[in-house]
């Protein structure tokens, strides 16, 4: 089997944090976050998402949360300075970011856009995010994100329970 090498692994190597890569089957259609914490092994609490949006001025954010959360727009755009916040739409996904829906890292996008990661993540000693390509996720402390990513943390979740929980 073809060693996988993404972008954000590559870029992981070159600043010289270390991480574990993790995969799971596509072989779902459907999945869901309960399936990627079993295929992995991990806690689903330490399974976070990449979300992208654009902001009122047209300015591209980055959000990294809790897969099992909801992104508060209010709060998004409150972290990034901006008057609103929405999600960007799907098909614009790959020639934003770089990436593909199911496989966006928030590190090696196209461009280093401004990157907030949920204050949750810091109570954890590492997280699990995308490696950059669908069915691949890296295990890495929160703080090596942040500093890659060269992001922020903020308060960036709905209040209401996730309906995954």
């Amino acid at each position: 089997m073809k060693k996988v090498k993404t972008n954000a692994m590559r870029l992981m190597d070159e600043e010289g944090i270390s991480y574990e890569l993790l995969s799971f089957s596509l072989k779902e259609d459907h999945i869901t976050p309960q399936f990627i914490a079993q295929e992995t092994g991990r806690e689903v609490e330490r399974i976070f998402k990449t979300i992208v949006t654009v902001g009122h001025s047209t300015n591209y954010y980055v959000f990294c949360l809790q897969i099992i959360e909801e992104l508060d727009l209010k709060k998004a755009a409150k972290a990034a300075g901006e008057k609103s916040i929405a999600l960007i739409d799907q098909k614009d996904l790959l020639k934003i970011a770089g990436y593909e829906k199911g496989g966006c890292s928030p590190v090696g996008m196209k461009k280093l856009y401004r990157t907030f990661f949920d204050q949750k993540a810091l109570s954890f000693d590492k997280i699990i995010v995308s490696a950059g390509k669908r069915g691949y996720q890296v295990e890495v402390p929160p703080i090596d994100l942040i500093s890659v990513t060269k992001g922020e943390t903020a308060d960036l979740l709905m209040e209401t329970r996730s309906i995954f929980k």
